[in-house]
């Protein structure tokens, strides 16, 4: 997929980190061959993490991300440490650039610390143009299997690219959503509402990479609003393999499509897809256990404009207190932010995390399961409180 049409949760995440003046803002002008990051002597220069979208060949489309100094001082510094760890927390790949003082017991620590946490990472030995390659040099690189450049010449770059795009090829691979629920040739119907909160112009994402897996796979998909679904299938001289529809929808579908009919949703296919499913469907579970005041988490991977009748923070909510009766303390979280402490909650509610790469999603995962907290996402719950939770599971068990 091209760089332009390719948006963030299909791109690969790269992270360059390290210490201030180790050379990170002139590696990640030299790999890109843009000037994008200021480049200055002073410490400190980078404050903000700065992402730019970089076609890397062979592998694919990635955004390479430019962060503070992990040794920043002073309350704005640890403020700039928390922004990179936002992003390193997201990352598929990390650069971490060692600088003119090399290996001290702190940068060691750090590489040590990403070893341990099976971190996919390279270490970059910055300033090869400054001493010769002497024992030592080559020693240090082998050991951590890293590679020597010289941000400022460009020496070692192309090599360093090279090793970037082999580790990063295995995880632009998009997985299958539902190609391995059809054959060539079958019919799928995908139900799309055009509501308020439907991006004007265009469908919203999981419907949209849908419809492109179903056409690169040969089958012949028809898309429909909620109103036209009866006449759609009543007009079809094929019964469809396949009907696939936004959860907000699944009620008033499941009354409309025939029982015979595989029935299944963009959630659904998503929670297998980018997800732990499995995980998933225990998270449902903990509804019922919800109390008076209960804390409930509402997650969104995206930011966007809220309406009078967004999916997230009313929808949801209501269904939420007309199924367990009770009164929940809900708190709404959207883009990177993700709670550092999610130990108080009794359950989480995600989006389907279609603009979060793999690498957030599998961190997020990870928080729960560390800390035993249930998580589902939005479909999942719609389905369980419109009592279709077990028809849309069935093609997907």
């Amino acid at each position: 997929m091209a760089q332009a049409t390719a948006h963030a949760g299909q791109r690969a995440v790269i992270a360059v980190i390290g210490h201030r003046n180790a050379g990170k803002s002139t590696l990640v002008n030299s790999i890109i061959g843009q000037d994008v990051s200021i480049v200055s002597d002073t410490p400190g220069t980078t404050t903000d993490a700065i992402g730019k979208a970089y076609e890397l060949l062979p592998a694919g489309p990635v955004t390479i991300y430019d962060t503070a100094g992990l040794d920043d001082e002073g309350e704005l510094g640890e403020k700039r440490i928390k922004a990179a760890e936002k992003i390193i927390n997201r990352a598929d790949l990390l650069l971490y650039v060692v600088g003119k003082d090399g290996l001290d017991g702190i940068v060691e620590e750090e590489i040590r610390k990403l070893q341990i946490e099976n971190r996919c990472f390279i270490p970059v030995f910055n300033f090869a143009d400054t001493y010769e390659p002497d024992k030592y040099t080559r020693a240090v690189t082998q050991l951590y299997n890293g590679i020597r450049v010289s941000a400022k010449t460009g020496a070692g770059i192309e090599e360093l690219r090279k090793k970037m795009a082999e580790m990063i090829a295995p995880l632009n691979q998009e997985p299958v959503i539902a190609a391995d629920l059809v054959t060539e040739k079958d019919i799928v119907v995908l139900v799309s509402p055009q509501d308020n909160a439907a991006p004007k112009g265009r469908l919203i994402m999981p419907q949209m990479q849908v419809l492109k897996e179903m056409l690169d796979n040969n089958c012949i998909p028809l898309v429909v609003k909620p109103e036209e679904l009866k006449e759609a299938l009543s007009a079809l001289k094929k019964q469809p393999a396949l009907v696939i529809t936004d959860s907000q929808a699944v009620k008033t579908v499941a009354e409309i499509v025939p029982q015979k009919i595989p029935l299944t949703t963009f959630s659904m296919l998503f929670a297998r897809a980018k997800w732990n499913i499995h995980q998933m469907f225990a998270g449902v579970k903990a509804v019922k256990n919800l109390k008076e005041n209960s804390k409930v988490l509402i997650a969104e991977g995206c930011s966007h404009h809220i309406t009078c009748d967004d999916i997230g923070r009313v929808k949801i909510p209501a269904l939420l207190q007309k199924f367990t009766a009770k009164k929940l303390d809900i708190t709404f979280v959207s883009g990177a932010d993700f709670p550092e402490n999610i130990d108080d909650y009794e359950l989480i509610i995600h989006c389907g995390g279609c603009m979060l790469n793999r690498a957030e999603i599998r961190r997020r995962l990870r928080e729960c399961t560390s800390k035993n907290i249930p998580i589902a996402n939005y479909g999942m719950i719609i389905s369980m409180a419109q009592g279709v939770l077990d028809r849309v599971s069935a093609p997907l068990l």
